[in-house]
């Protein structure tokens, strides 16, 4: 927030053993007994922290907010004691962050955290352990390769020798810790390139001599990717990123599950074969879409790309953890069967913020992107950080690792068993309401649905083209101003997407729908909550209906912040 100049603590840090004490150790006992008090709050009461102190979001602006932080200059001396700065986050940003942890939280693929996490963290930061390299880290880089091996079992499934040989095999790796989804993506797709591109007479490989050089040495124009539409867009981010260009990210249509289209694949595949000038570096399939939770028929895919020799990727950021069930995990049935996967710690496996993993059916897959460097990661030494796209990174297997250790499978399995559950309960009680549209059905612990009252419904059954594209049109004004309506109120969230007309509706005239989107993973989420989320909505639409000022004055607020 802005600064106040005249209150600078000149004394805070006046001279060299000063600045070693603030270094080392609070100053006095005031300080640590309001730390003391703070931290005990987050550390043993941290759900009822979060419920005190924390909304959903207050009924601020942005630009309000944005105001009050404009000050750019760094203090030559310092201004707060530690004590202070914490109450001020506590005090001053806690109240106007978002609460995530709150159970009418819905909206995203980010919730509530077990208690334990933050003291596990907090371990991690302290012991700040970078697993680049064994000289700054030691053990607990062995610790990753053992936390690393239990989930790519738990992914592929292989037998007793296959990990006992590569477990702590320092020439083999089967997988990495990286910051997200994202960059897991990326590494997944980049030694997919590297494959497929790789070394011949006459060529040192693409990752060495560049793309320019190994389309000439392959007689190719082009590299491409195929994915669902309903693929996340940190893959377009990877088509530019490595160098193919994102429009070389082909999108594959879905079926009315909003699963991949096999038919749409395979006839993609049979063009870009007879083209010749165009190779197919990696299928992807997606466990858990972003959008709406389904998951794509994995073990087609598999049998396809076995047949063609592509690499089978699959996204399983978000389904992943739903293999920790034994009652849902045939969802996911196929993924053993994929060359890599990706999945994400801070989405179900409920980590903080940020914690992504890539996995390798083949140990030996990493080595298409190893690098070295005389002063960390030498050639012959057996640090992890060689075959990582990132060169520091936390210790996030001392937390995943202990998190197994006090949830155990069947401890996730409950959570994610929760959640499917409530999504296909909640989706009977949207097909209930009459003001209400279920747009897609739940396979995981996501859906979509929309505000489409009763007289609407009826007049889309009947009307001619002009008219349903009207009502359309009318309907996502509506619900997208329901959505920002609701959420400034700061009661509860839902998020929103864009759905494909002619996706979820047989028969449909093409177009964009605006659909509300629900996102269940929180263990303290219920029906009755569910029910108040509807409740709120429906009173919503019948103060649009009035024309109740106060809403468009919020709609309005709303996109002027927008637009900053």
């Amino acid at each position: 927030m802005k600064k106040n100049s005249s209150h600078h603590n000149y004394e805070l840090v006046k001279d060299w053993i000063g600045l070693i004490q603030v270094f080392t150790c609070p100053a006095d006992a005031e300080t640590r007994s309001t730390l003391i008090e703070h931290m005990r709050q987050i550390l043993f009461e941290l759900h009822d922290f979060l419920f005190k102190n924390v909304g959903i979001t207050e009924e601020i602006s942005l630009k309000e907010l944005a105001d009050d932080f404009t000050d750019t200059v760094i203090n030559t001396c310092p201004e707060k004691k530690l004590a202070d700065v914490v109450t001020g986050v506590f005090s001053g940003l806690a109240p106007h962050a978002v609460n995530i942890a709150s159970p009418y939280f819905v909206g995203h693929m980010t919730a509530a955290i077990p208690y334990f996490m933050v003291h596990l963290k907090a371990i991690t930061a302290a012991l700040n352990q970078n697993v680049v390299k064994l000289e700054t880290s030691k053990v607990v880089s062995v610790l990753e390769k053992q936390v690393v091996a239990k989930i790519h079992r738990l992914l592929f499934k292989l037998d007793d020798a296959f990990y006992t040989e590569h477990v702590q095999n320092t020439d083999t790796s089967l997988g990495s810790f990286m910051e997200g989804g994202t960059t897991a993506n990326l590494t997944a797709l980049w030694v997919a390139r590297n494959a497929e591109l790789g070394p011949k007479p006459g060529f040192r490989g693409v990752e060495r001599e560049g793309l320019f050089a190994a389309y000439k040495a392959y007689d190719i124009d082009r590299c491409v990717v195929l994915v669902s539409r309903r693929g996340h867009y940190s893959f377009r981010k990877s088509g530019g990123l490595l160098g193919i260009g994102n429009e070389n990210i082909v999108t594959v249509d879905v079926d009315r599950n909003n699963r991949m289209d096999i038919d749409d694949l395979e006839r993609r595949l049979a063009e870009f074969k007879q083209d010749k000038r165009t190779k197919v570096i990696a299928v992807v399939g997606i466990a858990g879409t972003t959008e709406t939770g389904t998951v794509d028929p994995l073990p087609r895919i598999a049998e396809i790309c076995r047949r063609e020799k592509i690499h089978f990727h699959a996204d399983a950021a978000w389904g992943g953890p739903t293999l920790m069930s034994e009652k849902y995990k045939h969802l996911l049935d196929g993924i053993e069967l994929a060359d890599s996967v990706t999945i994400d710690g801070h989405k179900q496996f409920y980590m903080p913020m940020s914690c992504g993993m890539v996995y390798f059916r083949n140990p030996r897959s990493l080595d298409a992107i190893a690098y070295h460097a005389n002063y960390v990661n030498r050639k012959g030494s057996v640090d992890l950080g060689i075959r990582t796209l990132a060169g520091s990174r936390e210790a996030n297997c001392l937390i995943l690792d202990g998190a197994l250790k006090i949830m155990g499978a069947r401890g996730y399995g409950m959570l994610i068993e929760h959640g499917i559950e409530l999504a296909k309960a909640f989706a009977e009680e949207i097909d209930k309401r009459e003001n209400f549209q279920l747009i897609t059905r739940p396979e995981l612990n996501i859906l979509t649905y929309r505000l489409c009252p009763k007289h609407l419904r009826a007049e889309l059954k009947t009307a001619d083209e002009d008219r349903k594209i009207q009502i359309n049109d009318e309907l996502n004004v509506m619900n997208r101003t329901l959505q920002q309506v609701q959420r400034e109120a700061g009661k509860s969230f839902v998020s929103r997407t864009v759905l494909e007309q002619e996706t979820v509706f047989p028969g449909a005239l093409p177009g964009k729908i605006v659909v509300l989107r629900c996102v269940l993973m929180n263990p303290l989420t219920n029906m009755e909550i569910l029910n108040d989320i509807l409740d709120e909505q429906e009173e919503m639409y019948e103060q649009w209906k009035a024309g109740h000022i106060r809403i468009v004055k919020v709609r309005r607020d709303i996109e002027r912040t927008l637009s900053l």
